[in-house]
């Protein structure tokens, strides 16, 4: 098989068990919020150091820790993504799955707003056109709710700037989760010991397969990483974006088709919205690929004949 179509596969693996999410952490109940989320904490460093026995890879953590910059900036994303598995867990388990969705749809507007703000970067007018829209489908749907959609929000915001905290550190995806989930080992156990004393606990306390199911998060979160590391190497960045909304739209459906959501007109009129400004995003980021990719075809040429 060639490398590329391998790659797309990962990746269509990676965004769909990503976008299956809203199916699993229901199964989790009558665990609260916190609790999964602490036991994701826990797990998760399981499984990656799991992988990493396997692959006997562990010669990164010493040079990691003579960059002080990097550790820093790997704790930082720690509790970014904190924030973002915390209040995603609450939005399925509160039944605002297709609001989870919502933010996950918007974070590539949010990303590209990050780029403008704090990295001084030039947007071109298709883009400006999609940040548009995107403003004014969350204006929508603020008035459909009759508030600003927070959880929405929150994720976009969270998850774009966990994005750009890895992307300045720049470690790879399960020596980073390693870290992240080291920095975040002694809250998580802090508090499952906390809940375990006060008697309000569920693992080991509403049988083994609900213990089991708590120890999956650790697997549910590594793997689709380990997924998207692989396919981020083998094609383009072009098509990871594409790929990327694979995951919204299942969470979307899942909320819709599965946990029953109501979806007045106003929010259909929303979402339209949001997608509208997904489709200009999308195409102009096609049509700027591709027109580099003809100049540099040019440029390659014109060297060869001269």
């Amino acid at each position: 098989m060639p490398d590329t179509r391998r790659g797309v596969l990962f990746g269509i693996a990676a965004y769909s068990m990503w976008g299956l999410f809203p199916l699993y952490w229901p199964l989790l109940k009558p665990a609260g919020a916190v609790e999964i989320l602490a036991h994701r904490m826990v797990w998760s460093l399981v499984a990656v150091v799991a992988v990493l026995a396997v692959r006997r890879h562990w010669a990164w953590f010493r040079g990691l820790l003579a960059q002080p910059r990097k550790l820093g900036l790997l704790a930082l994303a720690a509790l970014i993504i904190t924030v973002n598995w915390g209040v995603y867990i609450y939005a399925v388990n509160s039944n605002h799955v297709v609001e989870g969705a919502l933010g996950y749809f918007i974070n590539p507007l949010v990303s590209v707003l990050f780029g403008v703000v704090l990295l001084r970067e030039r947007l071109r007018p298709l883009q400006w056109t999609a940040v548009g829209f995107g403003t004014l489908s969350v204006l929508v749907l603020a008035f459909d709710y009759g508030r600003l959609p927070w959880i929405a929000l929150v994720l976009a915001l969270s998850f774009a700037l966990y994005g750009l905290v890895k992307k300045k550190a720049n470690v790879g995806a399960a020596e980073s989760l390693t870290v992240e989930t080291l920095v975040l080992l002694g809250p998580a156990l802090a508090y499952l010991v906390y809940v375990e004393k006060a008697g309000q606990a569920t693992f080991g306390h509403q049988g083994a397969g609900h213990a089991l199911l708590l120890a999956g998060a650790g697997v549910i979160t590594a793997v689709p990483l380990l997924f998207f590391t692989a396919s981020a190497i083998r094609v383009p960045l072009s098509t990871i974006g594409l790929l990327q909304y694979i995951a919204p739209m299942l969470q979307f459906l899942c909320g819709v088709l599965v946990a029953k959501e109501t979806m007045p007109s106003s929010r259909w009129i929303g979402f339209s919205i949001v997608w509208l400004a997904l489709a200009i995003f999308t195409y102009d980021s096609i049509r700027t690929a591709r027109l580099a990719r003809v100049r540099k075809s040019a440029r390659t040429l014109d060297h060869v004949v001269t």
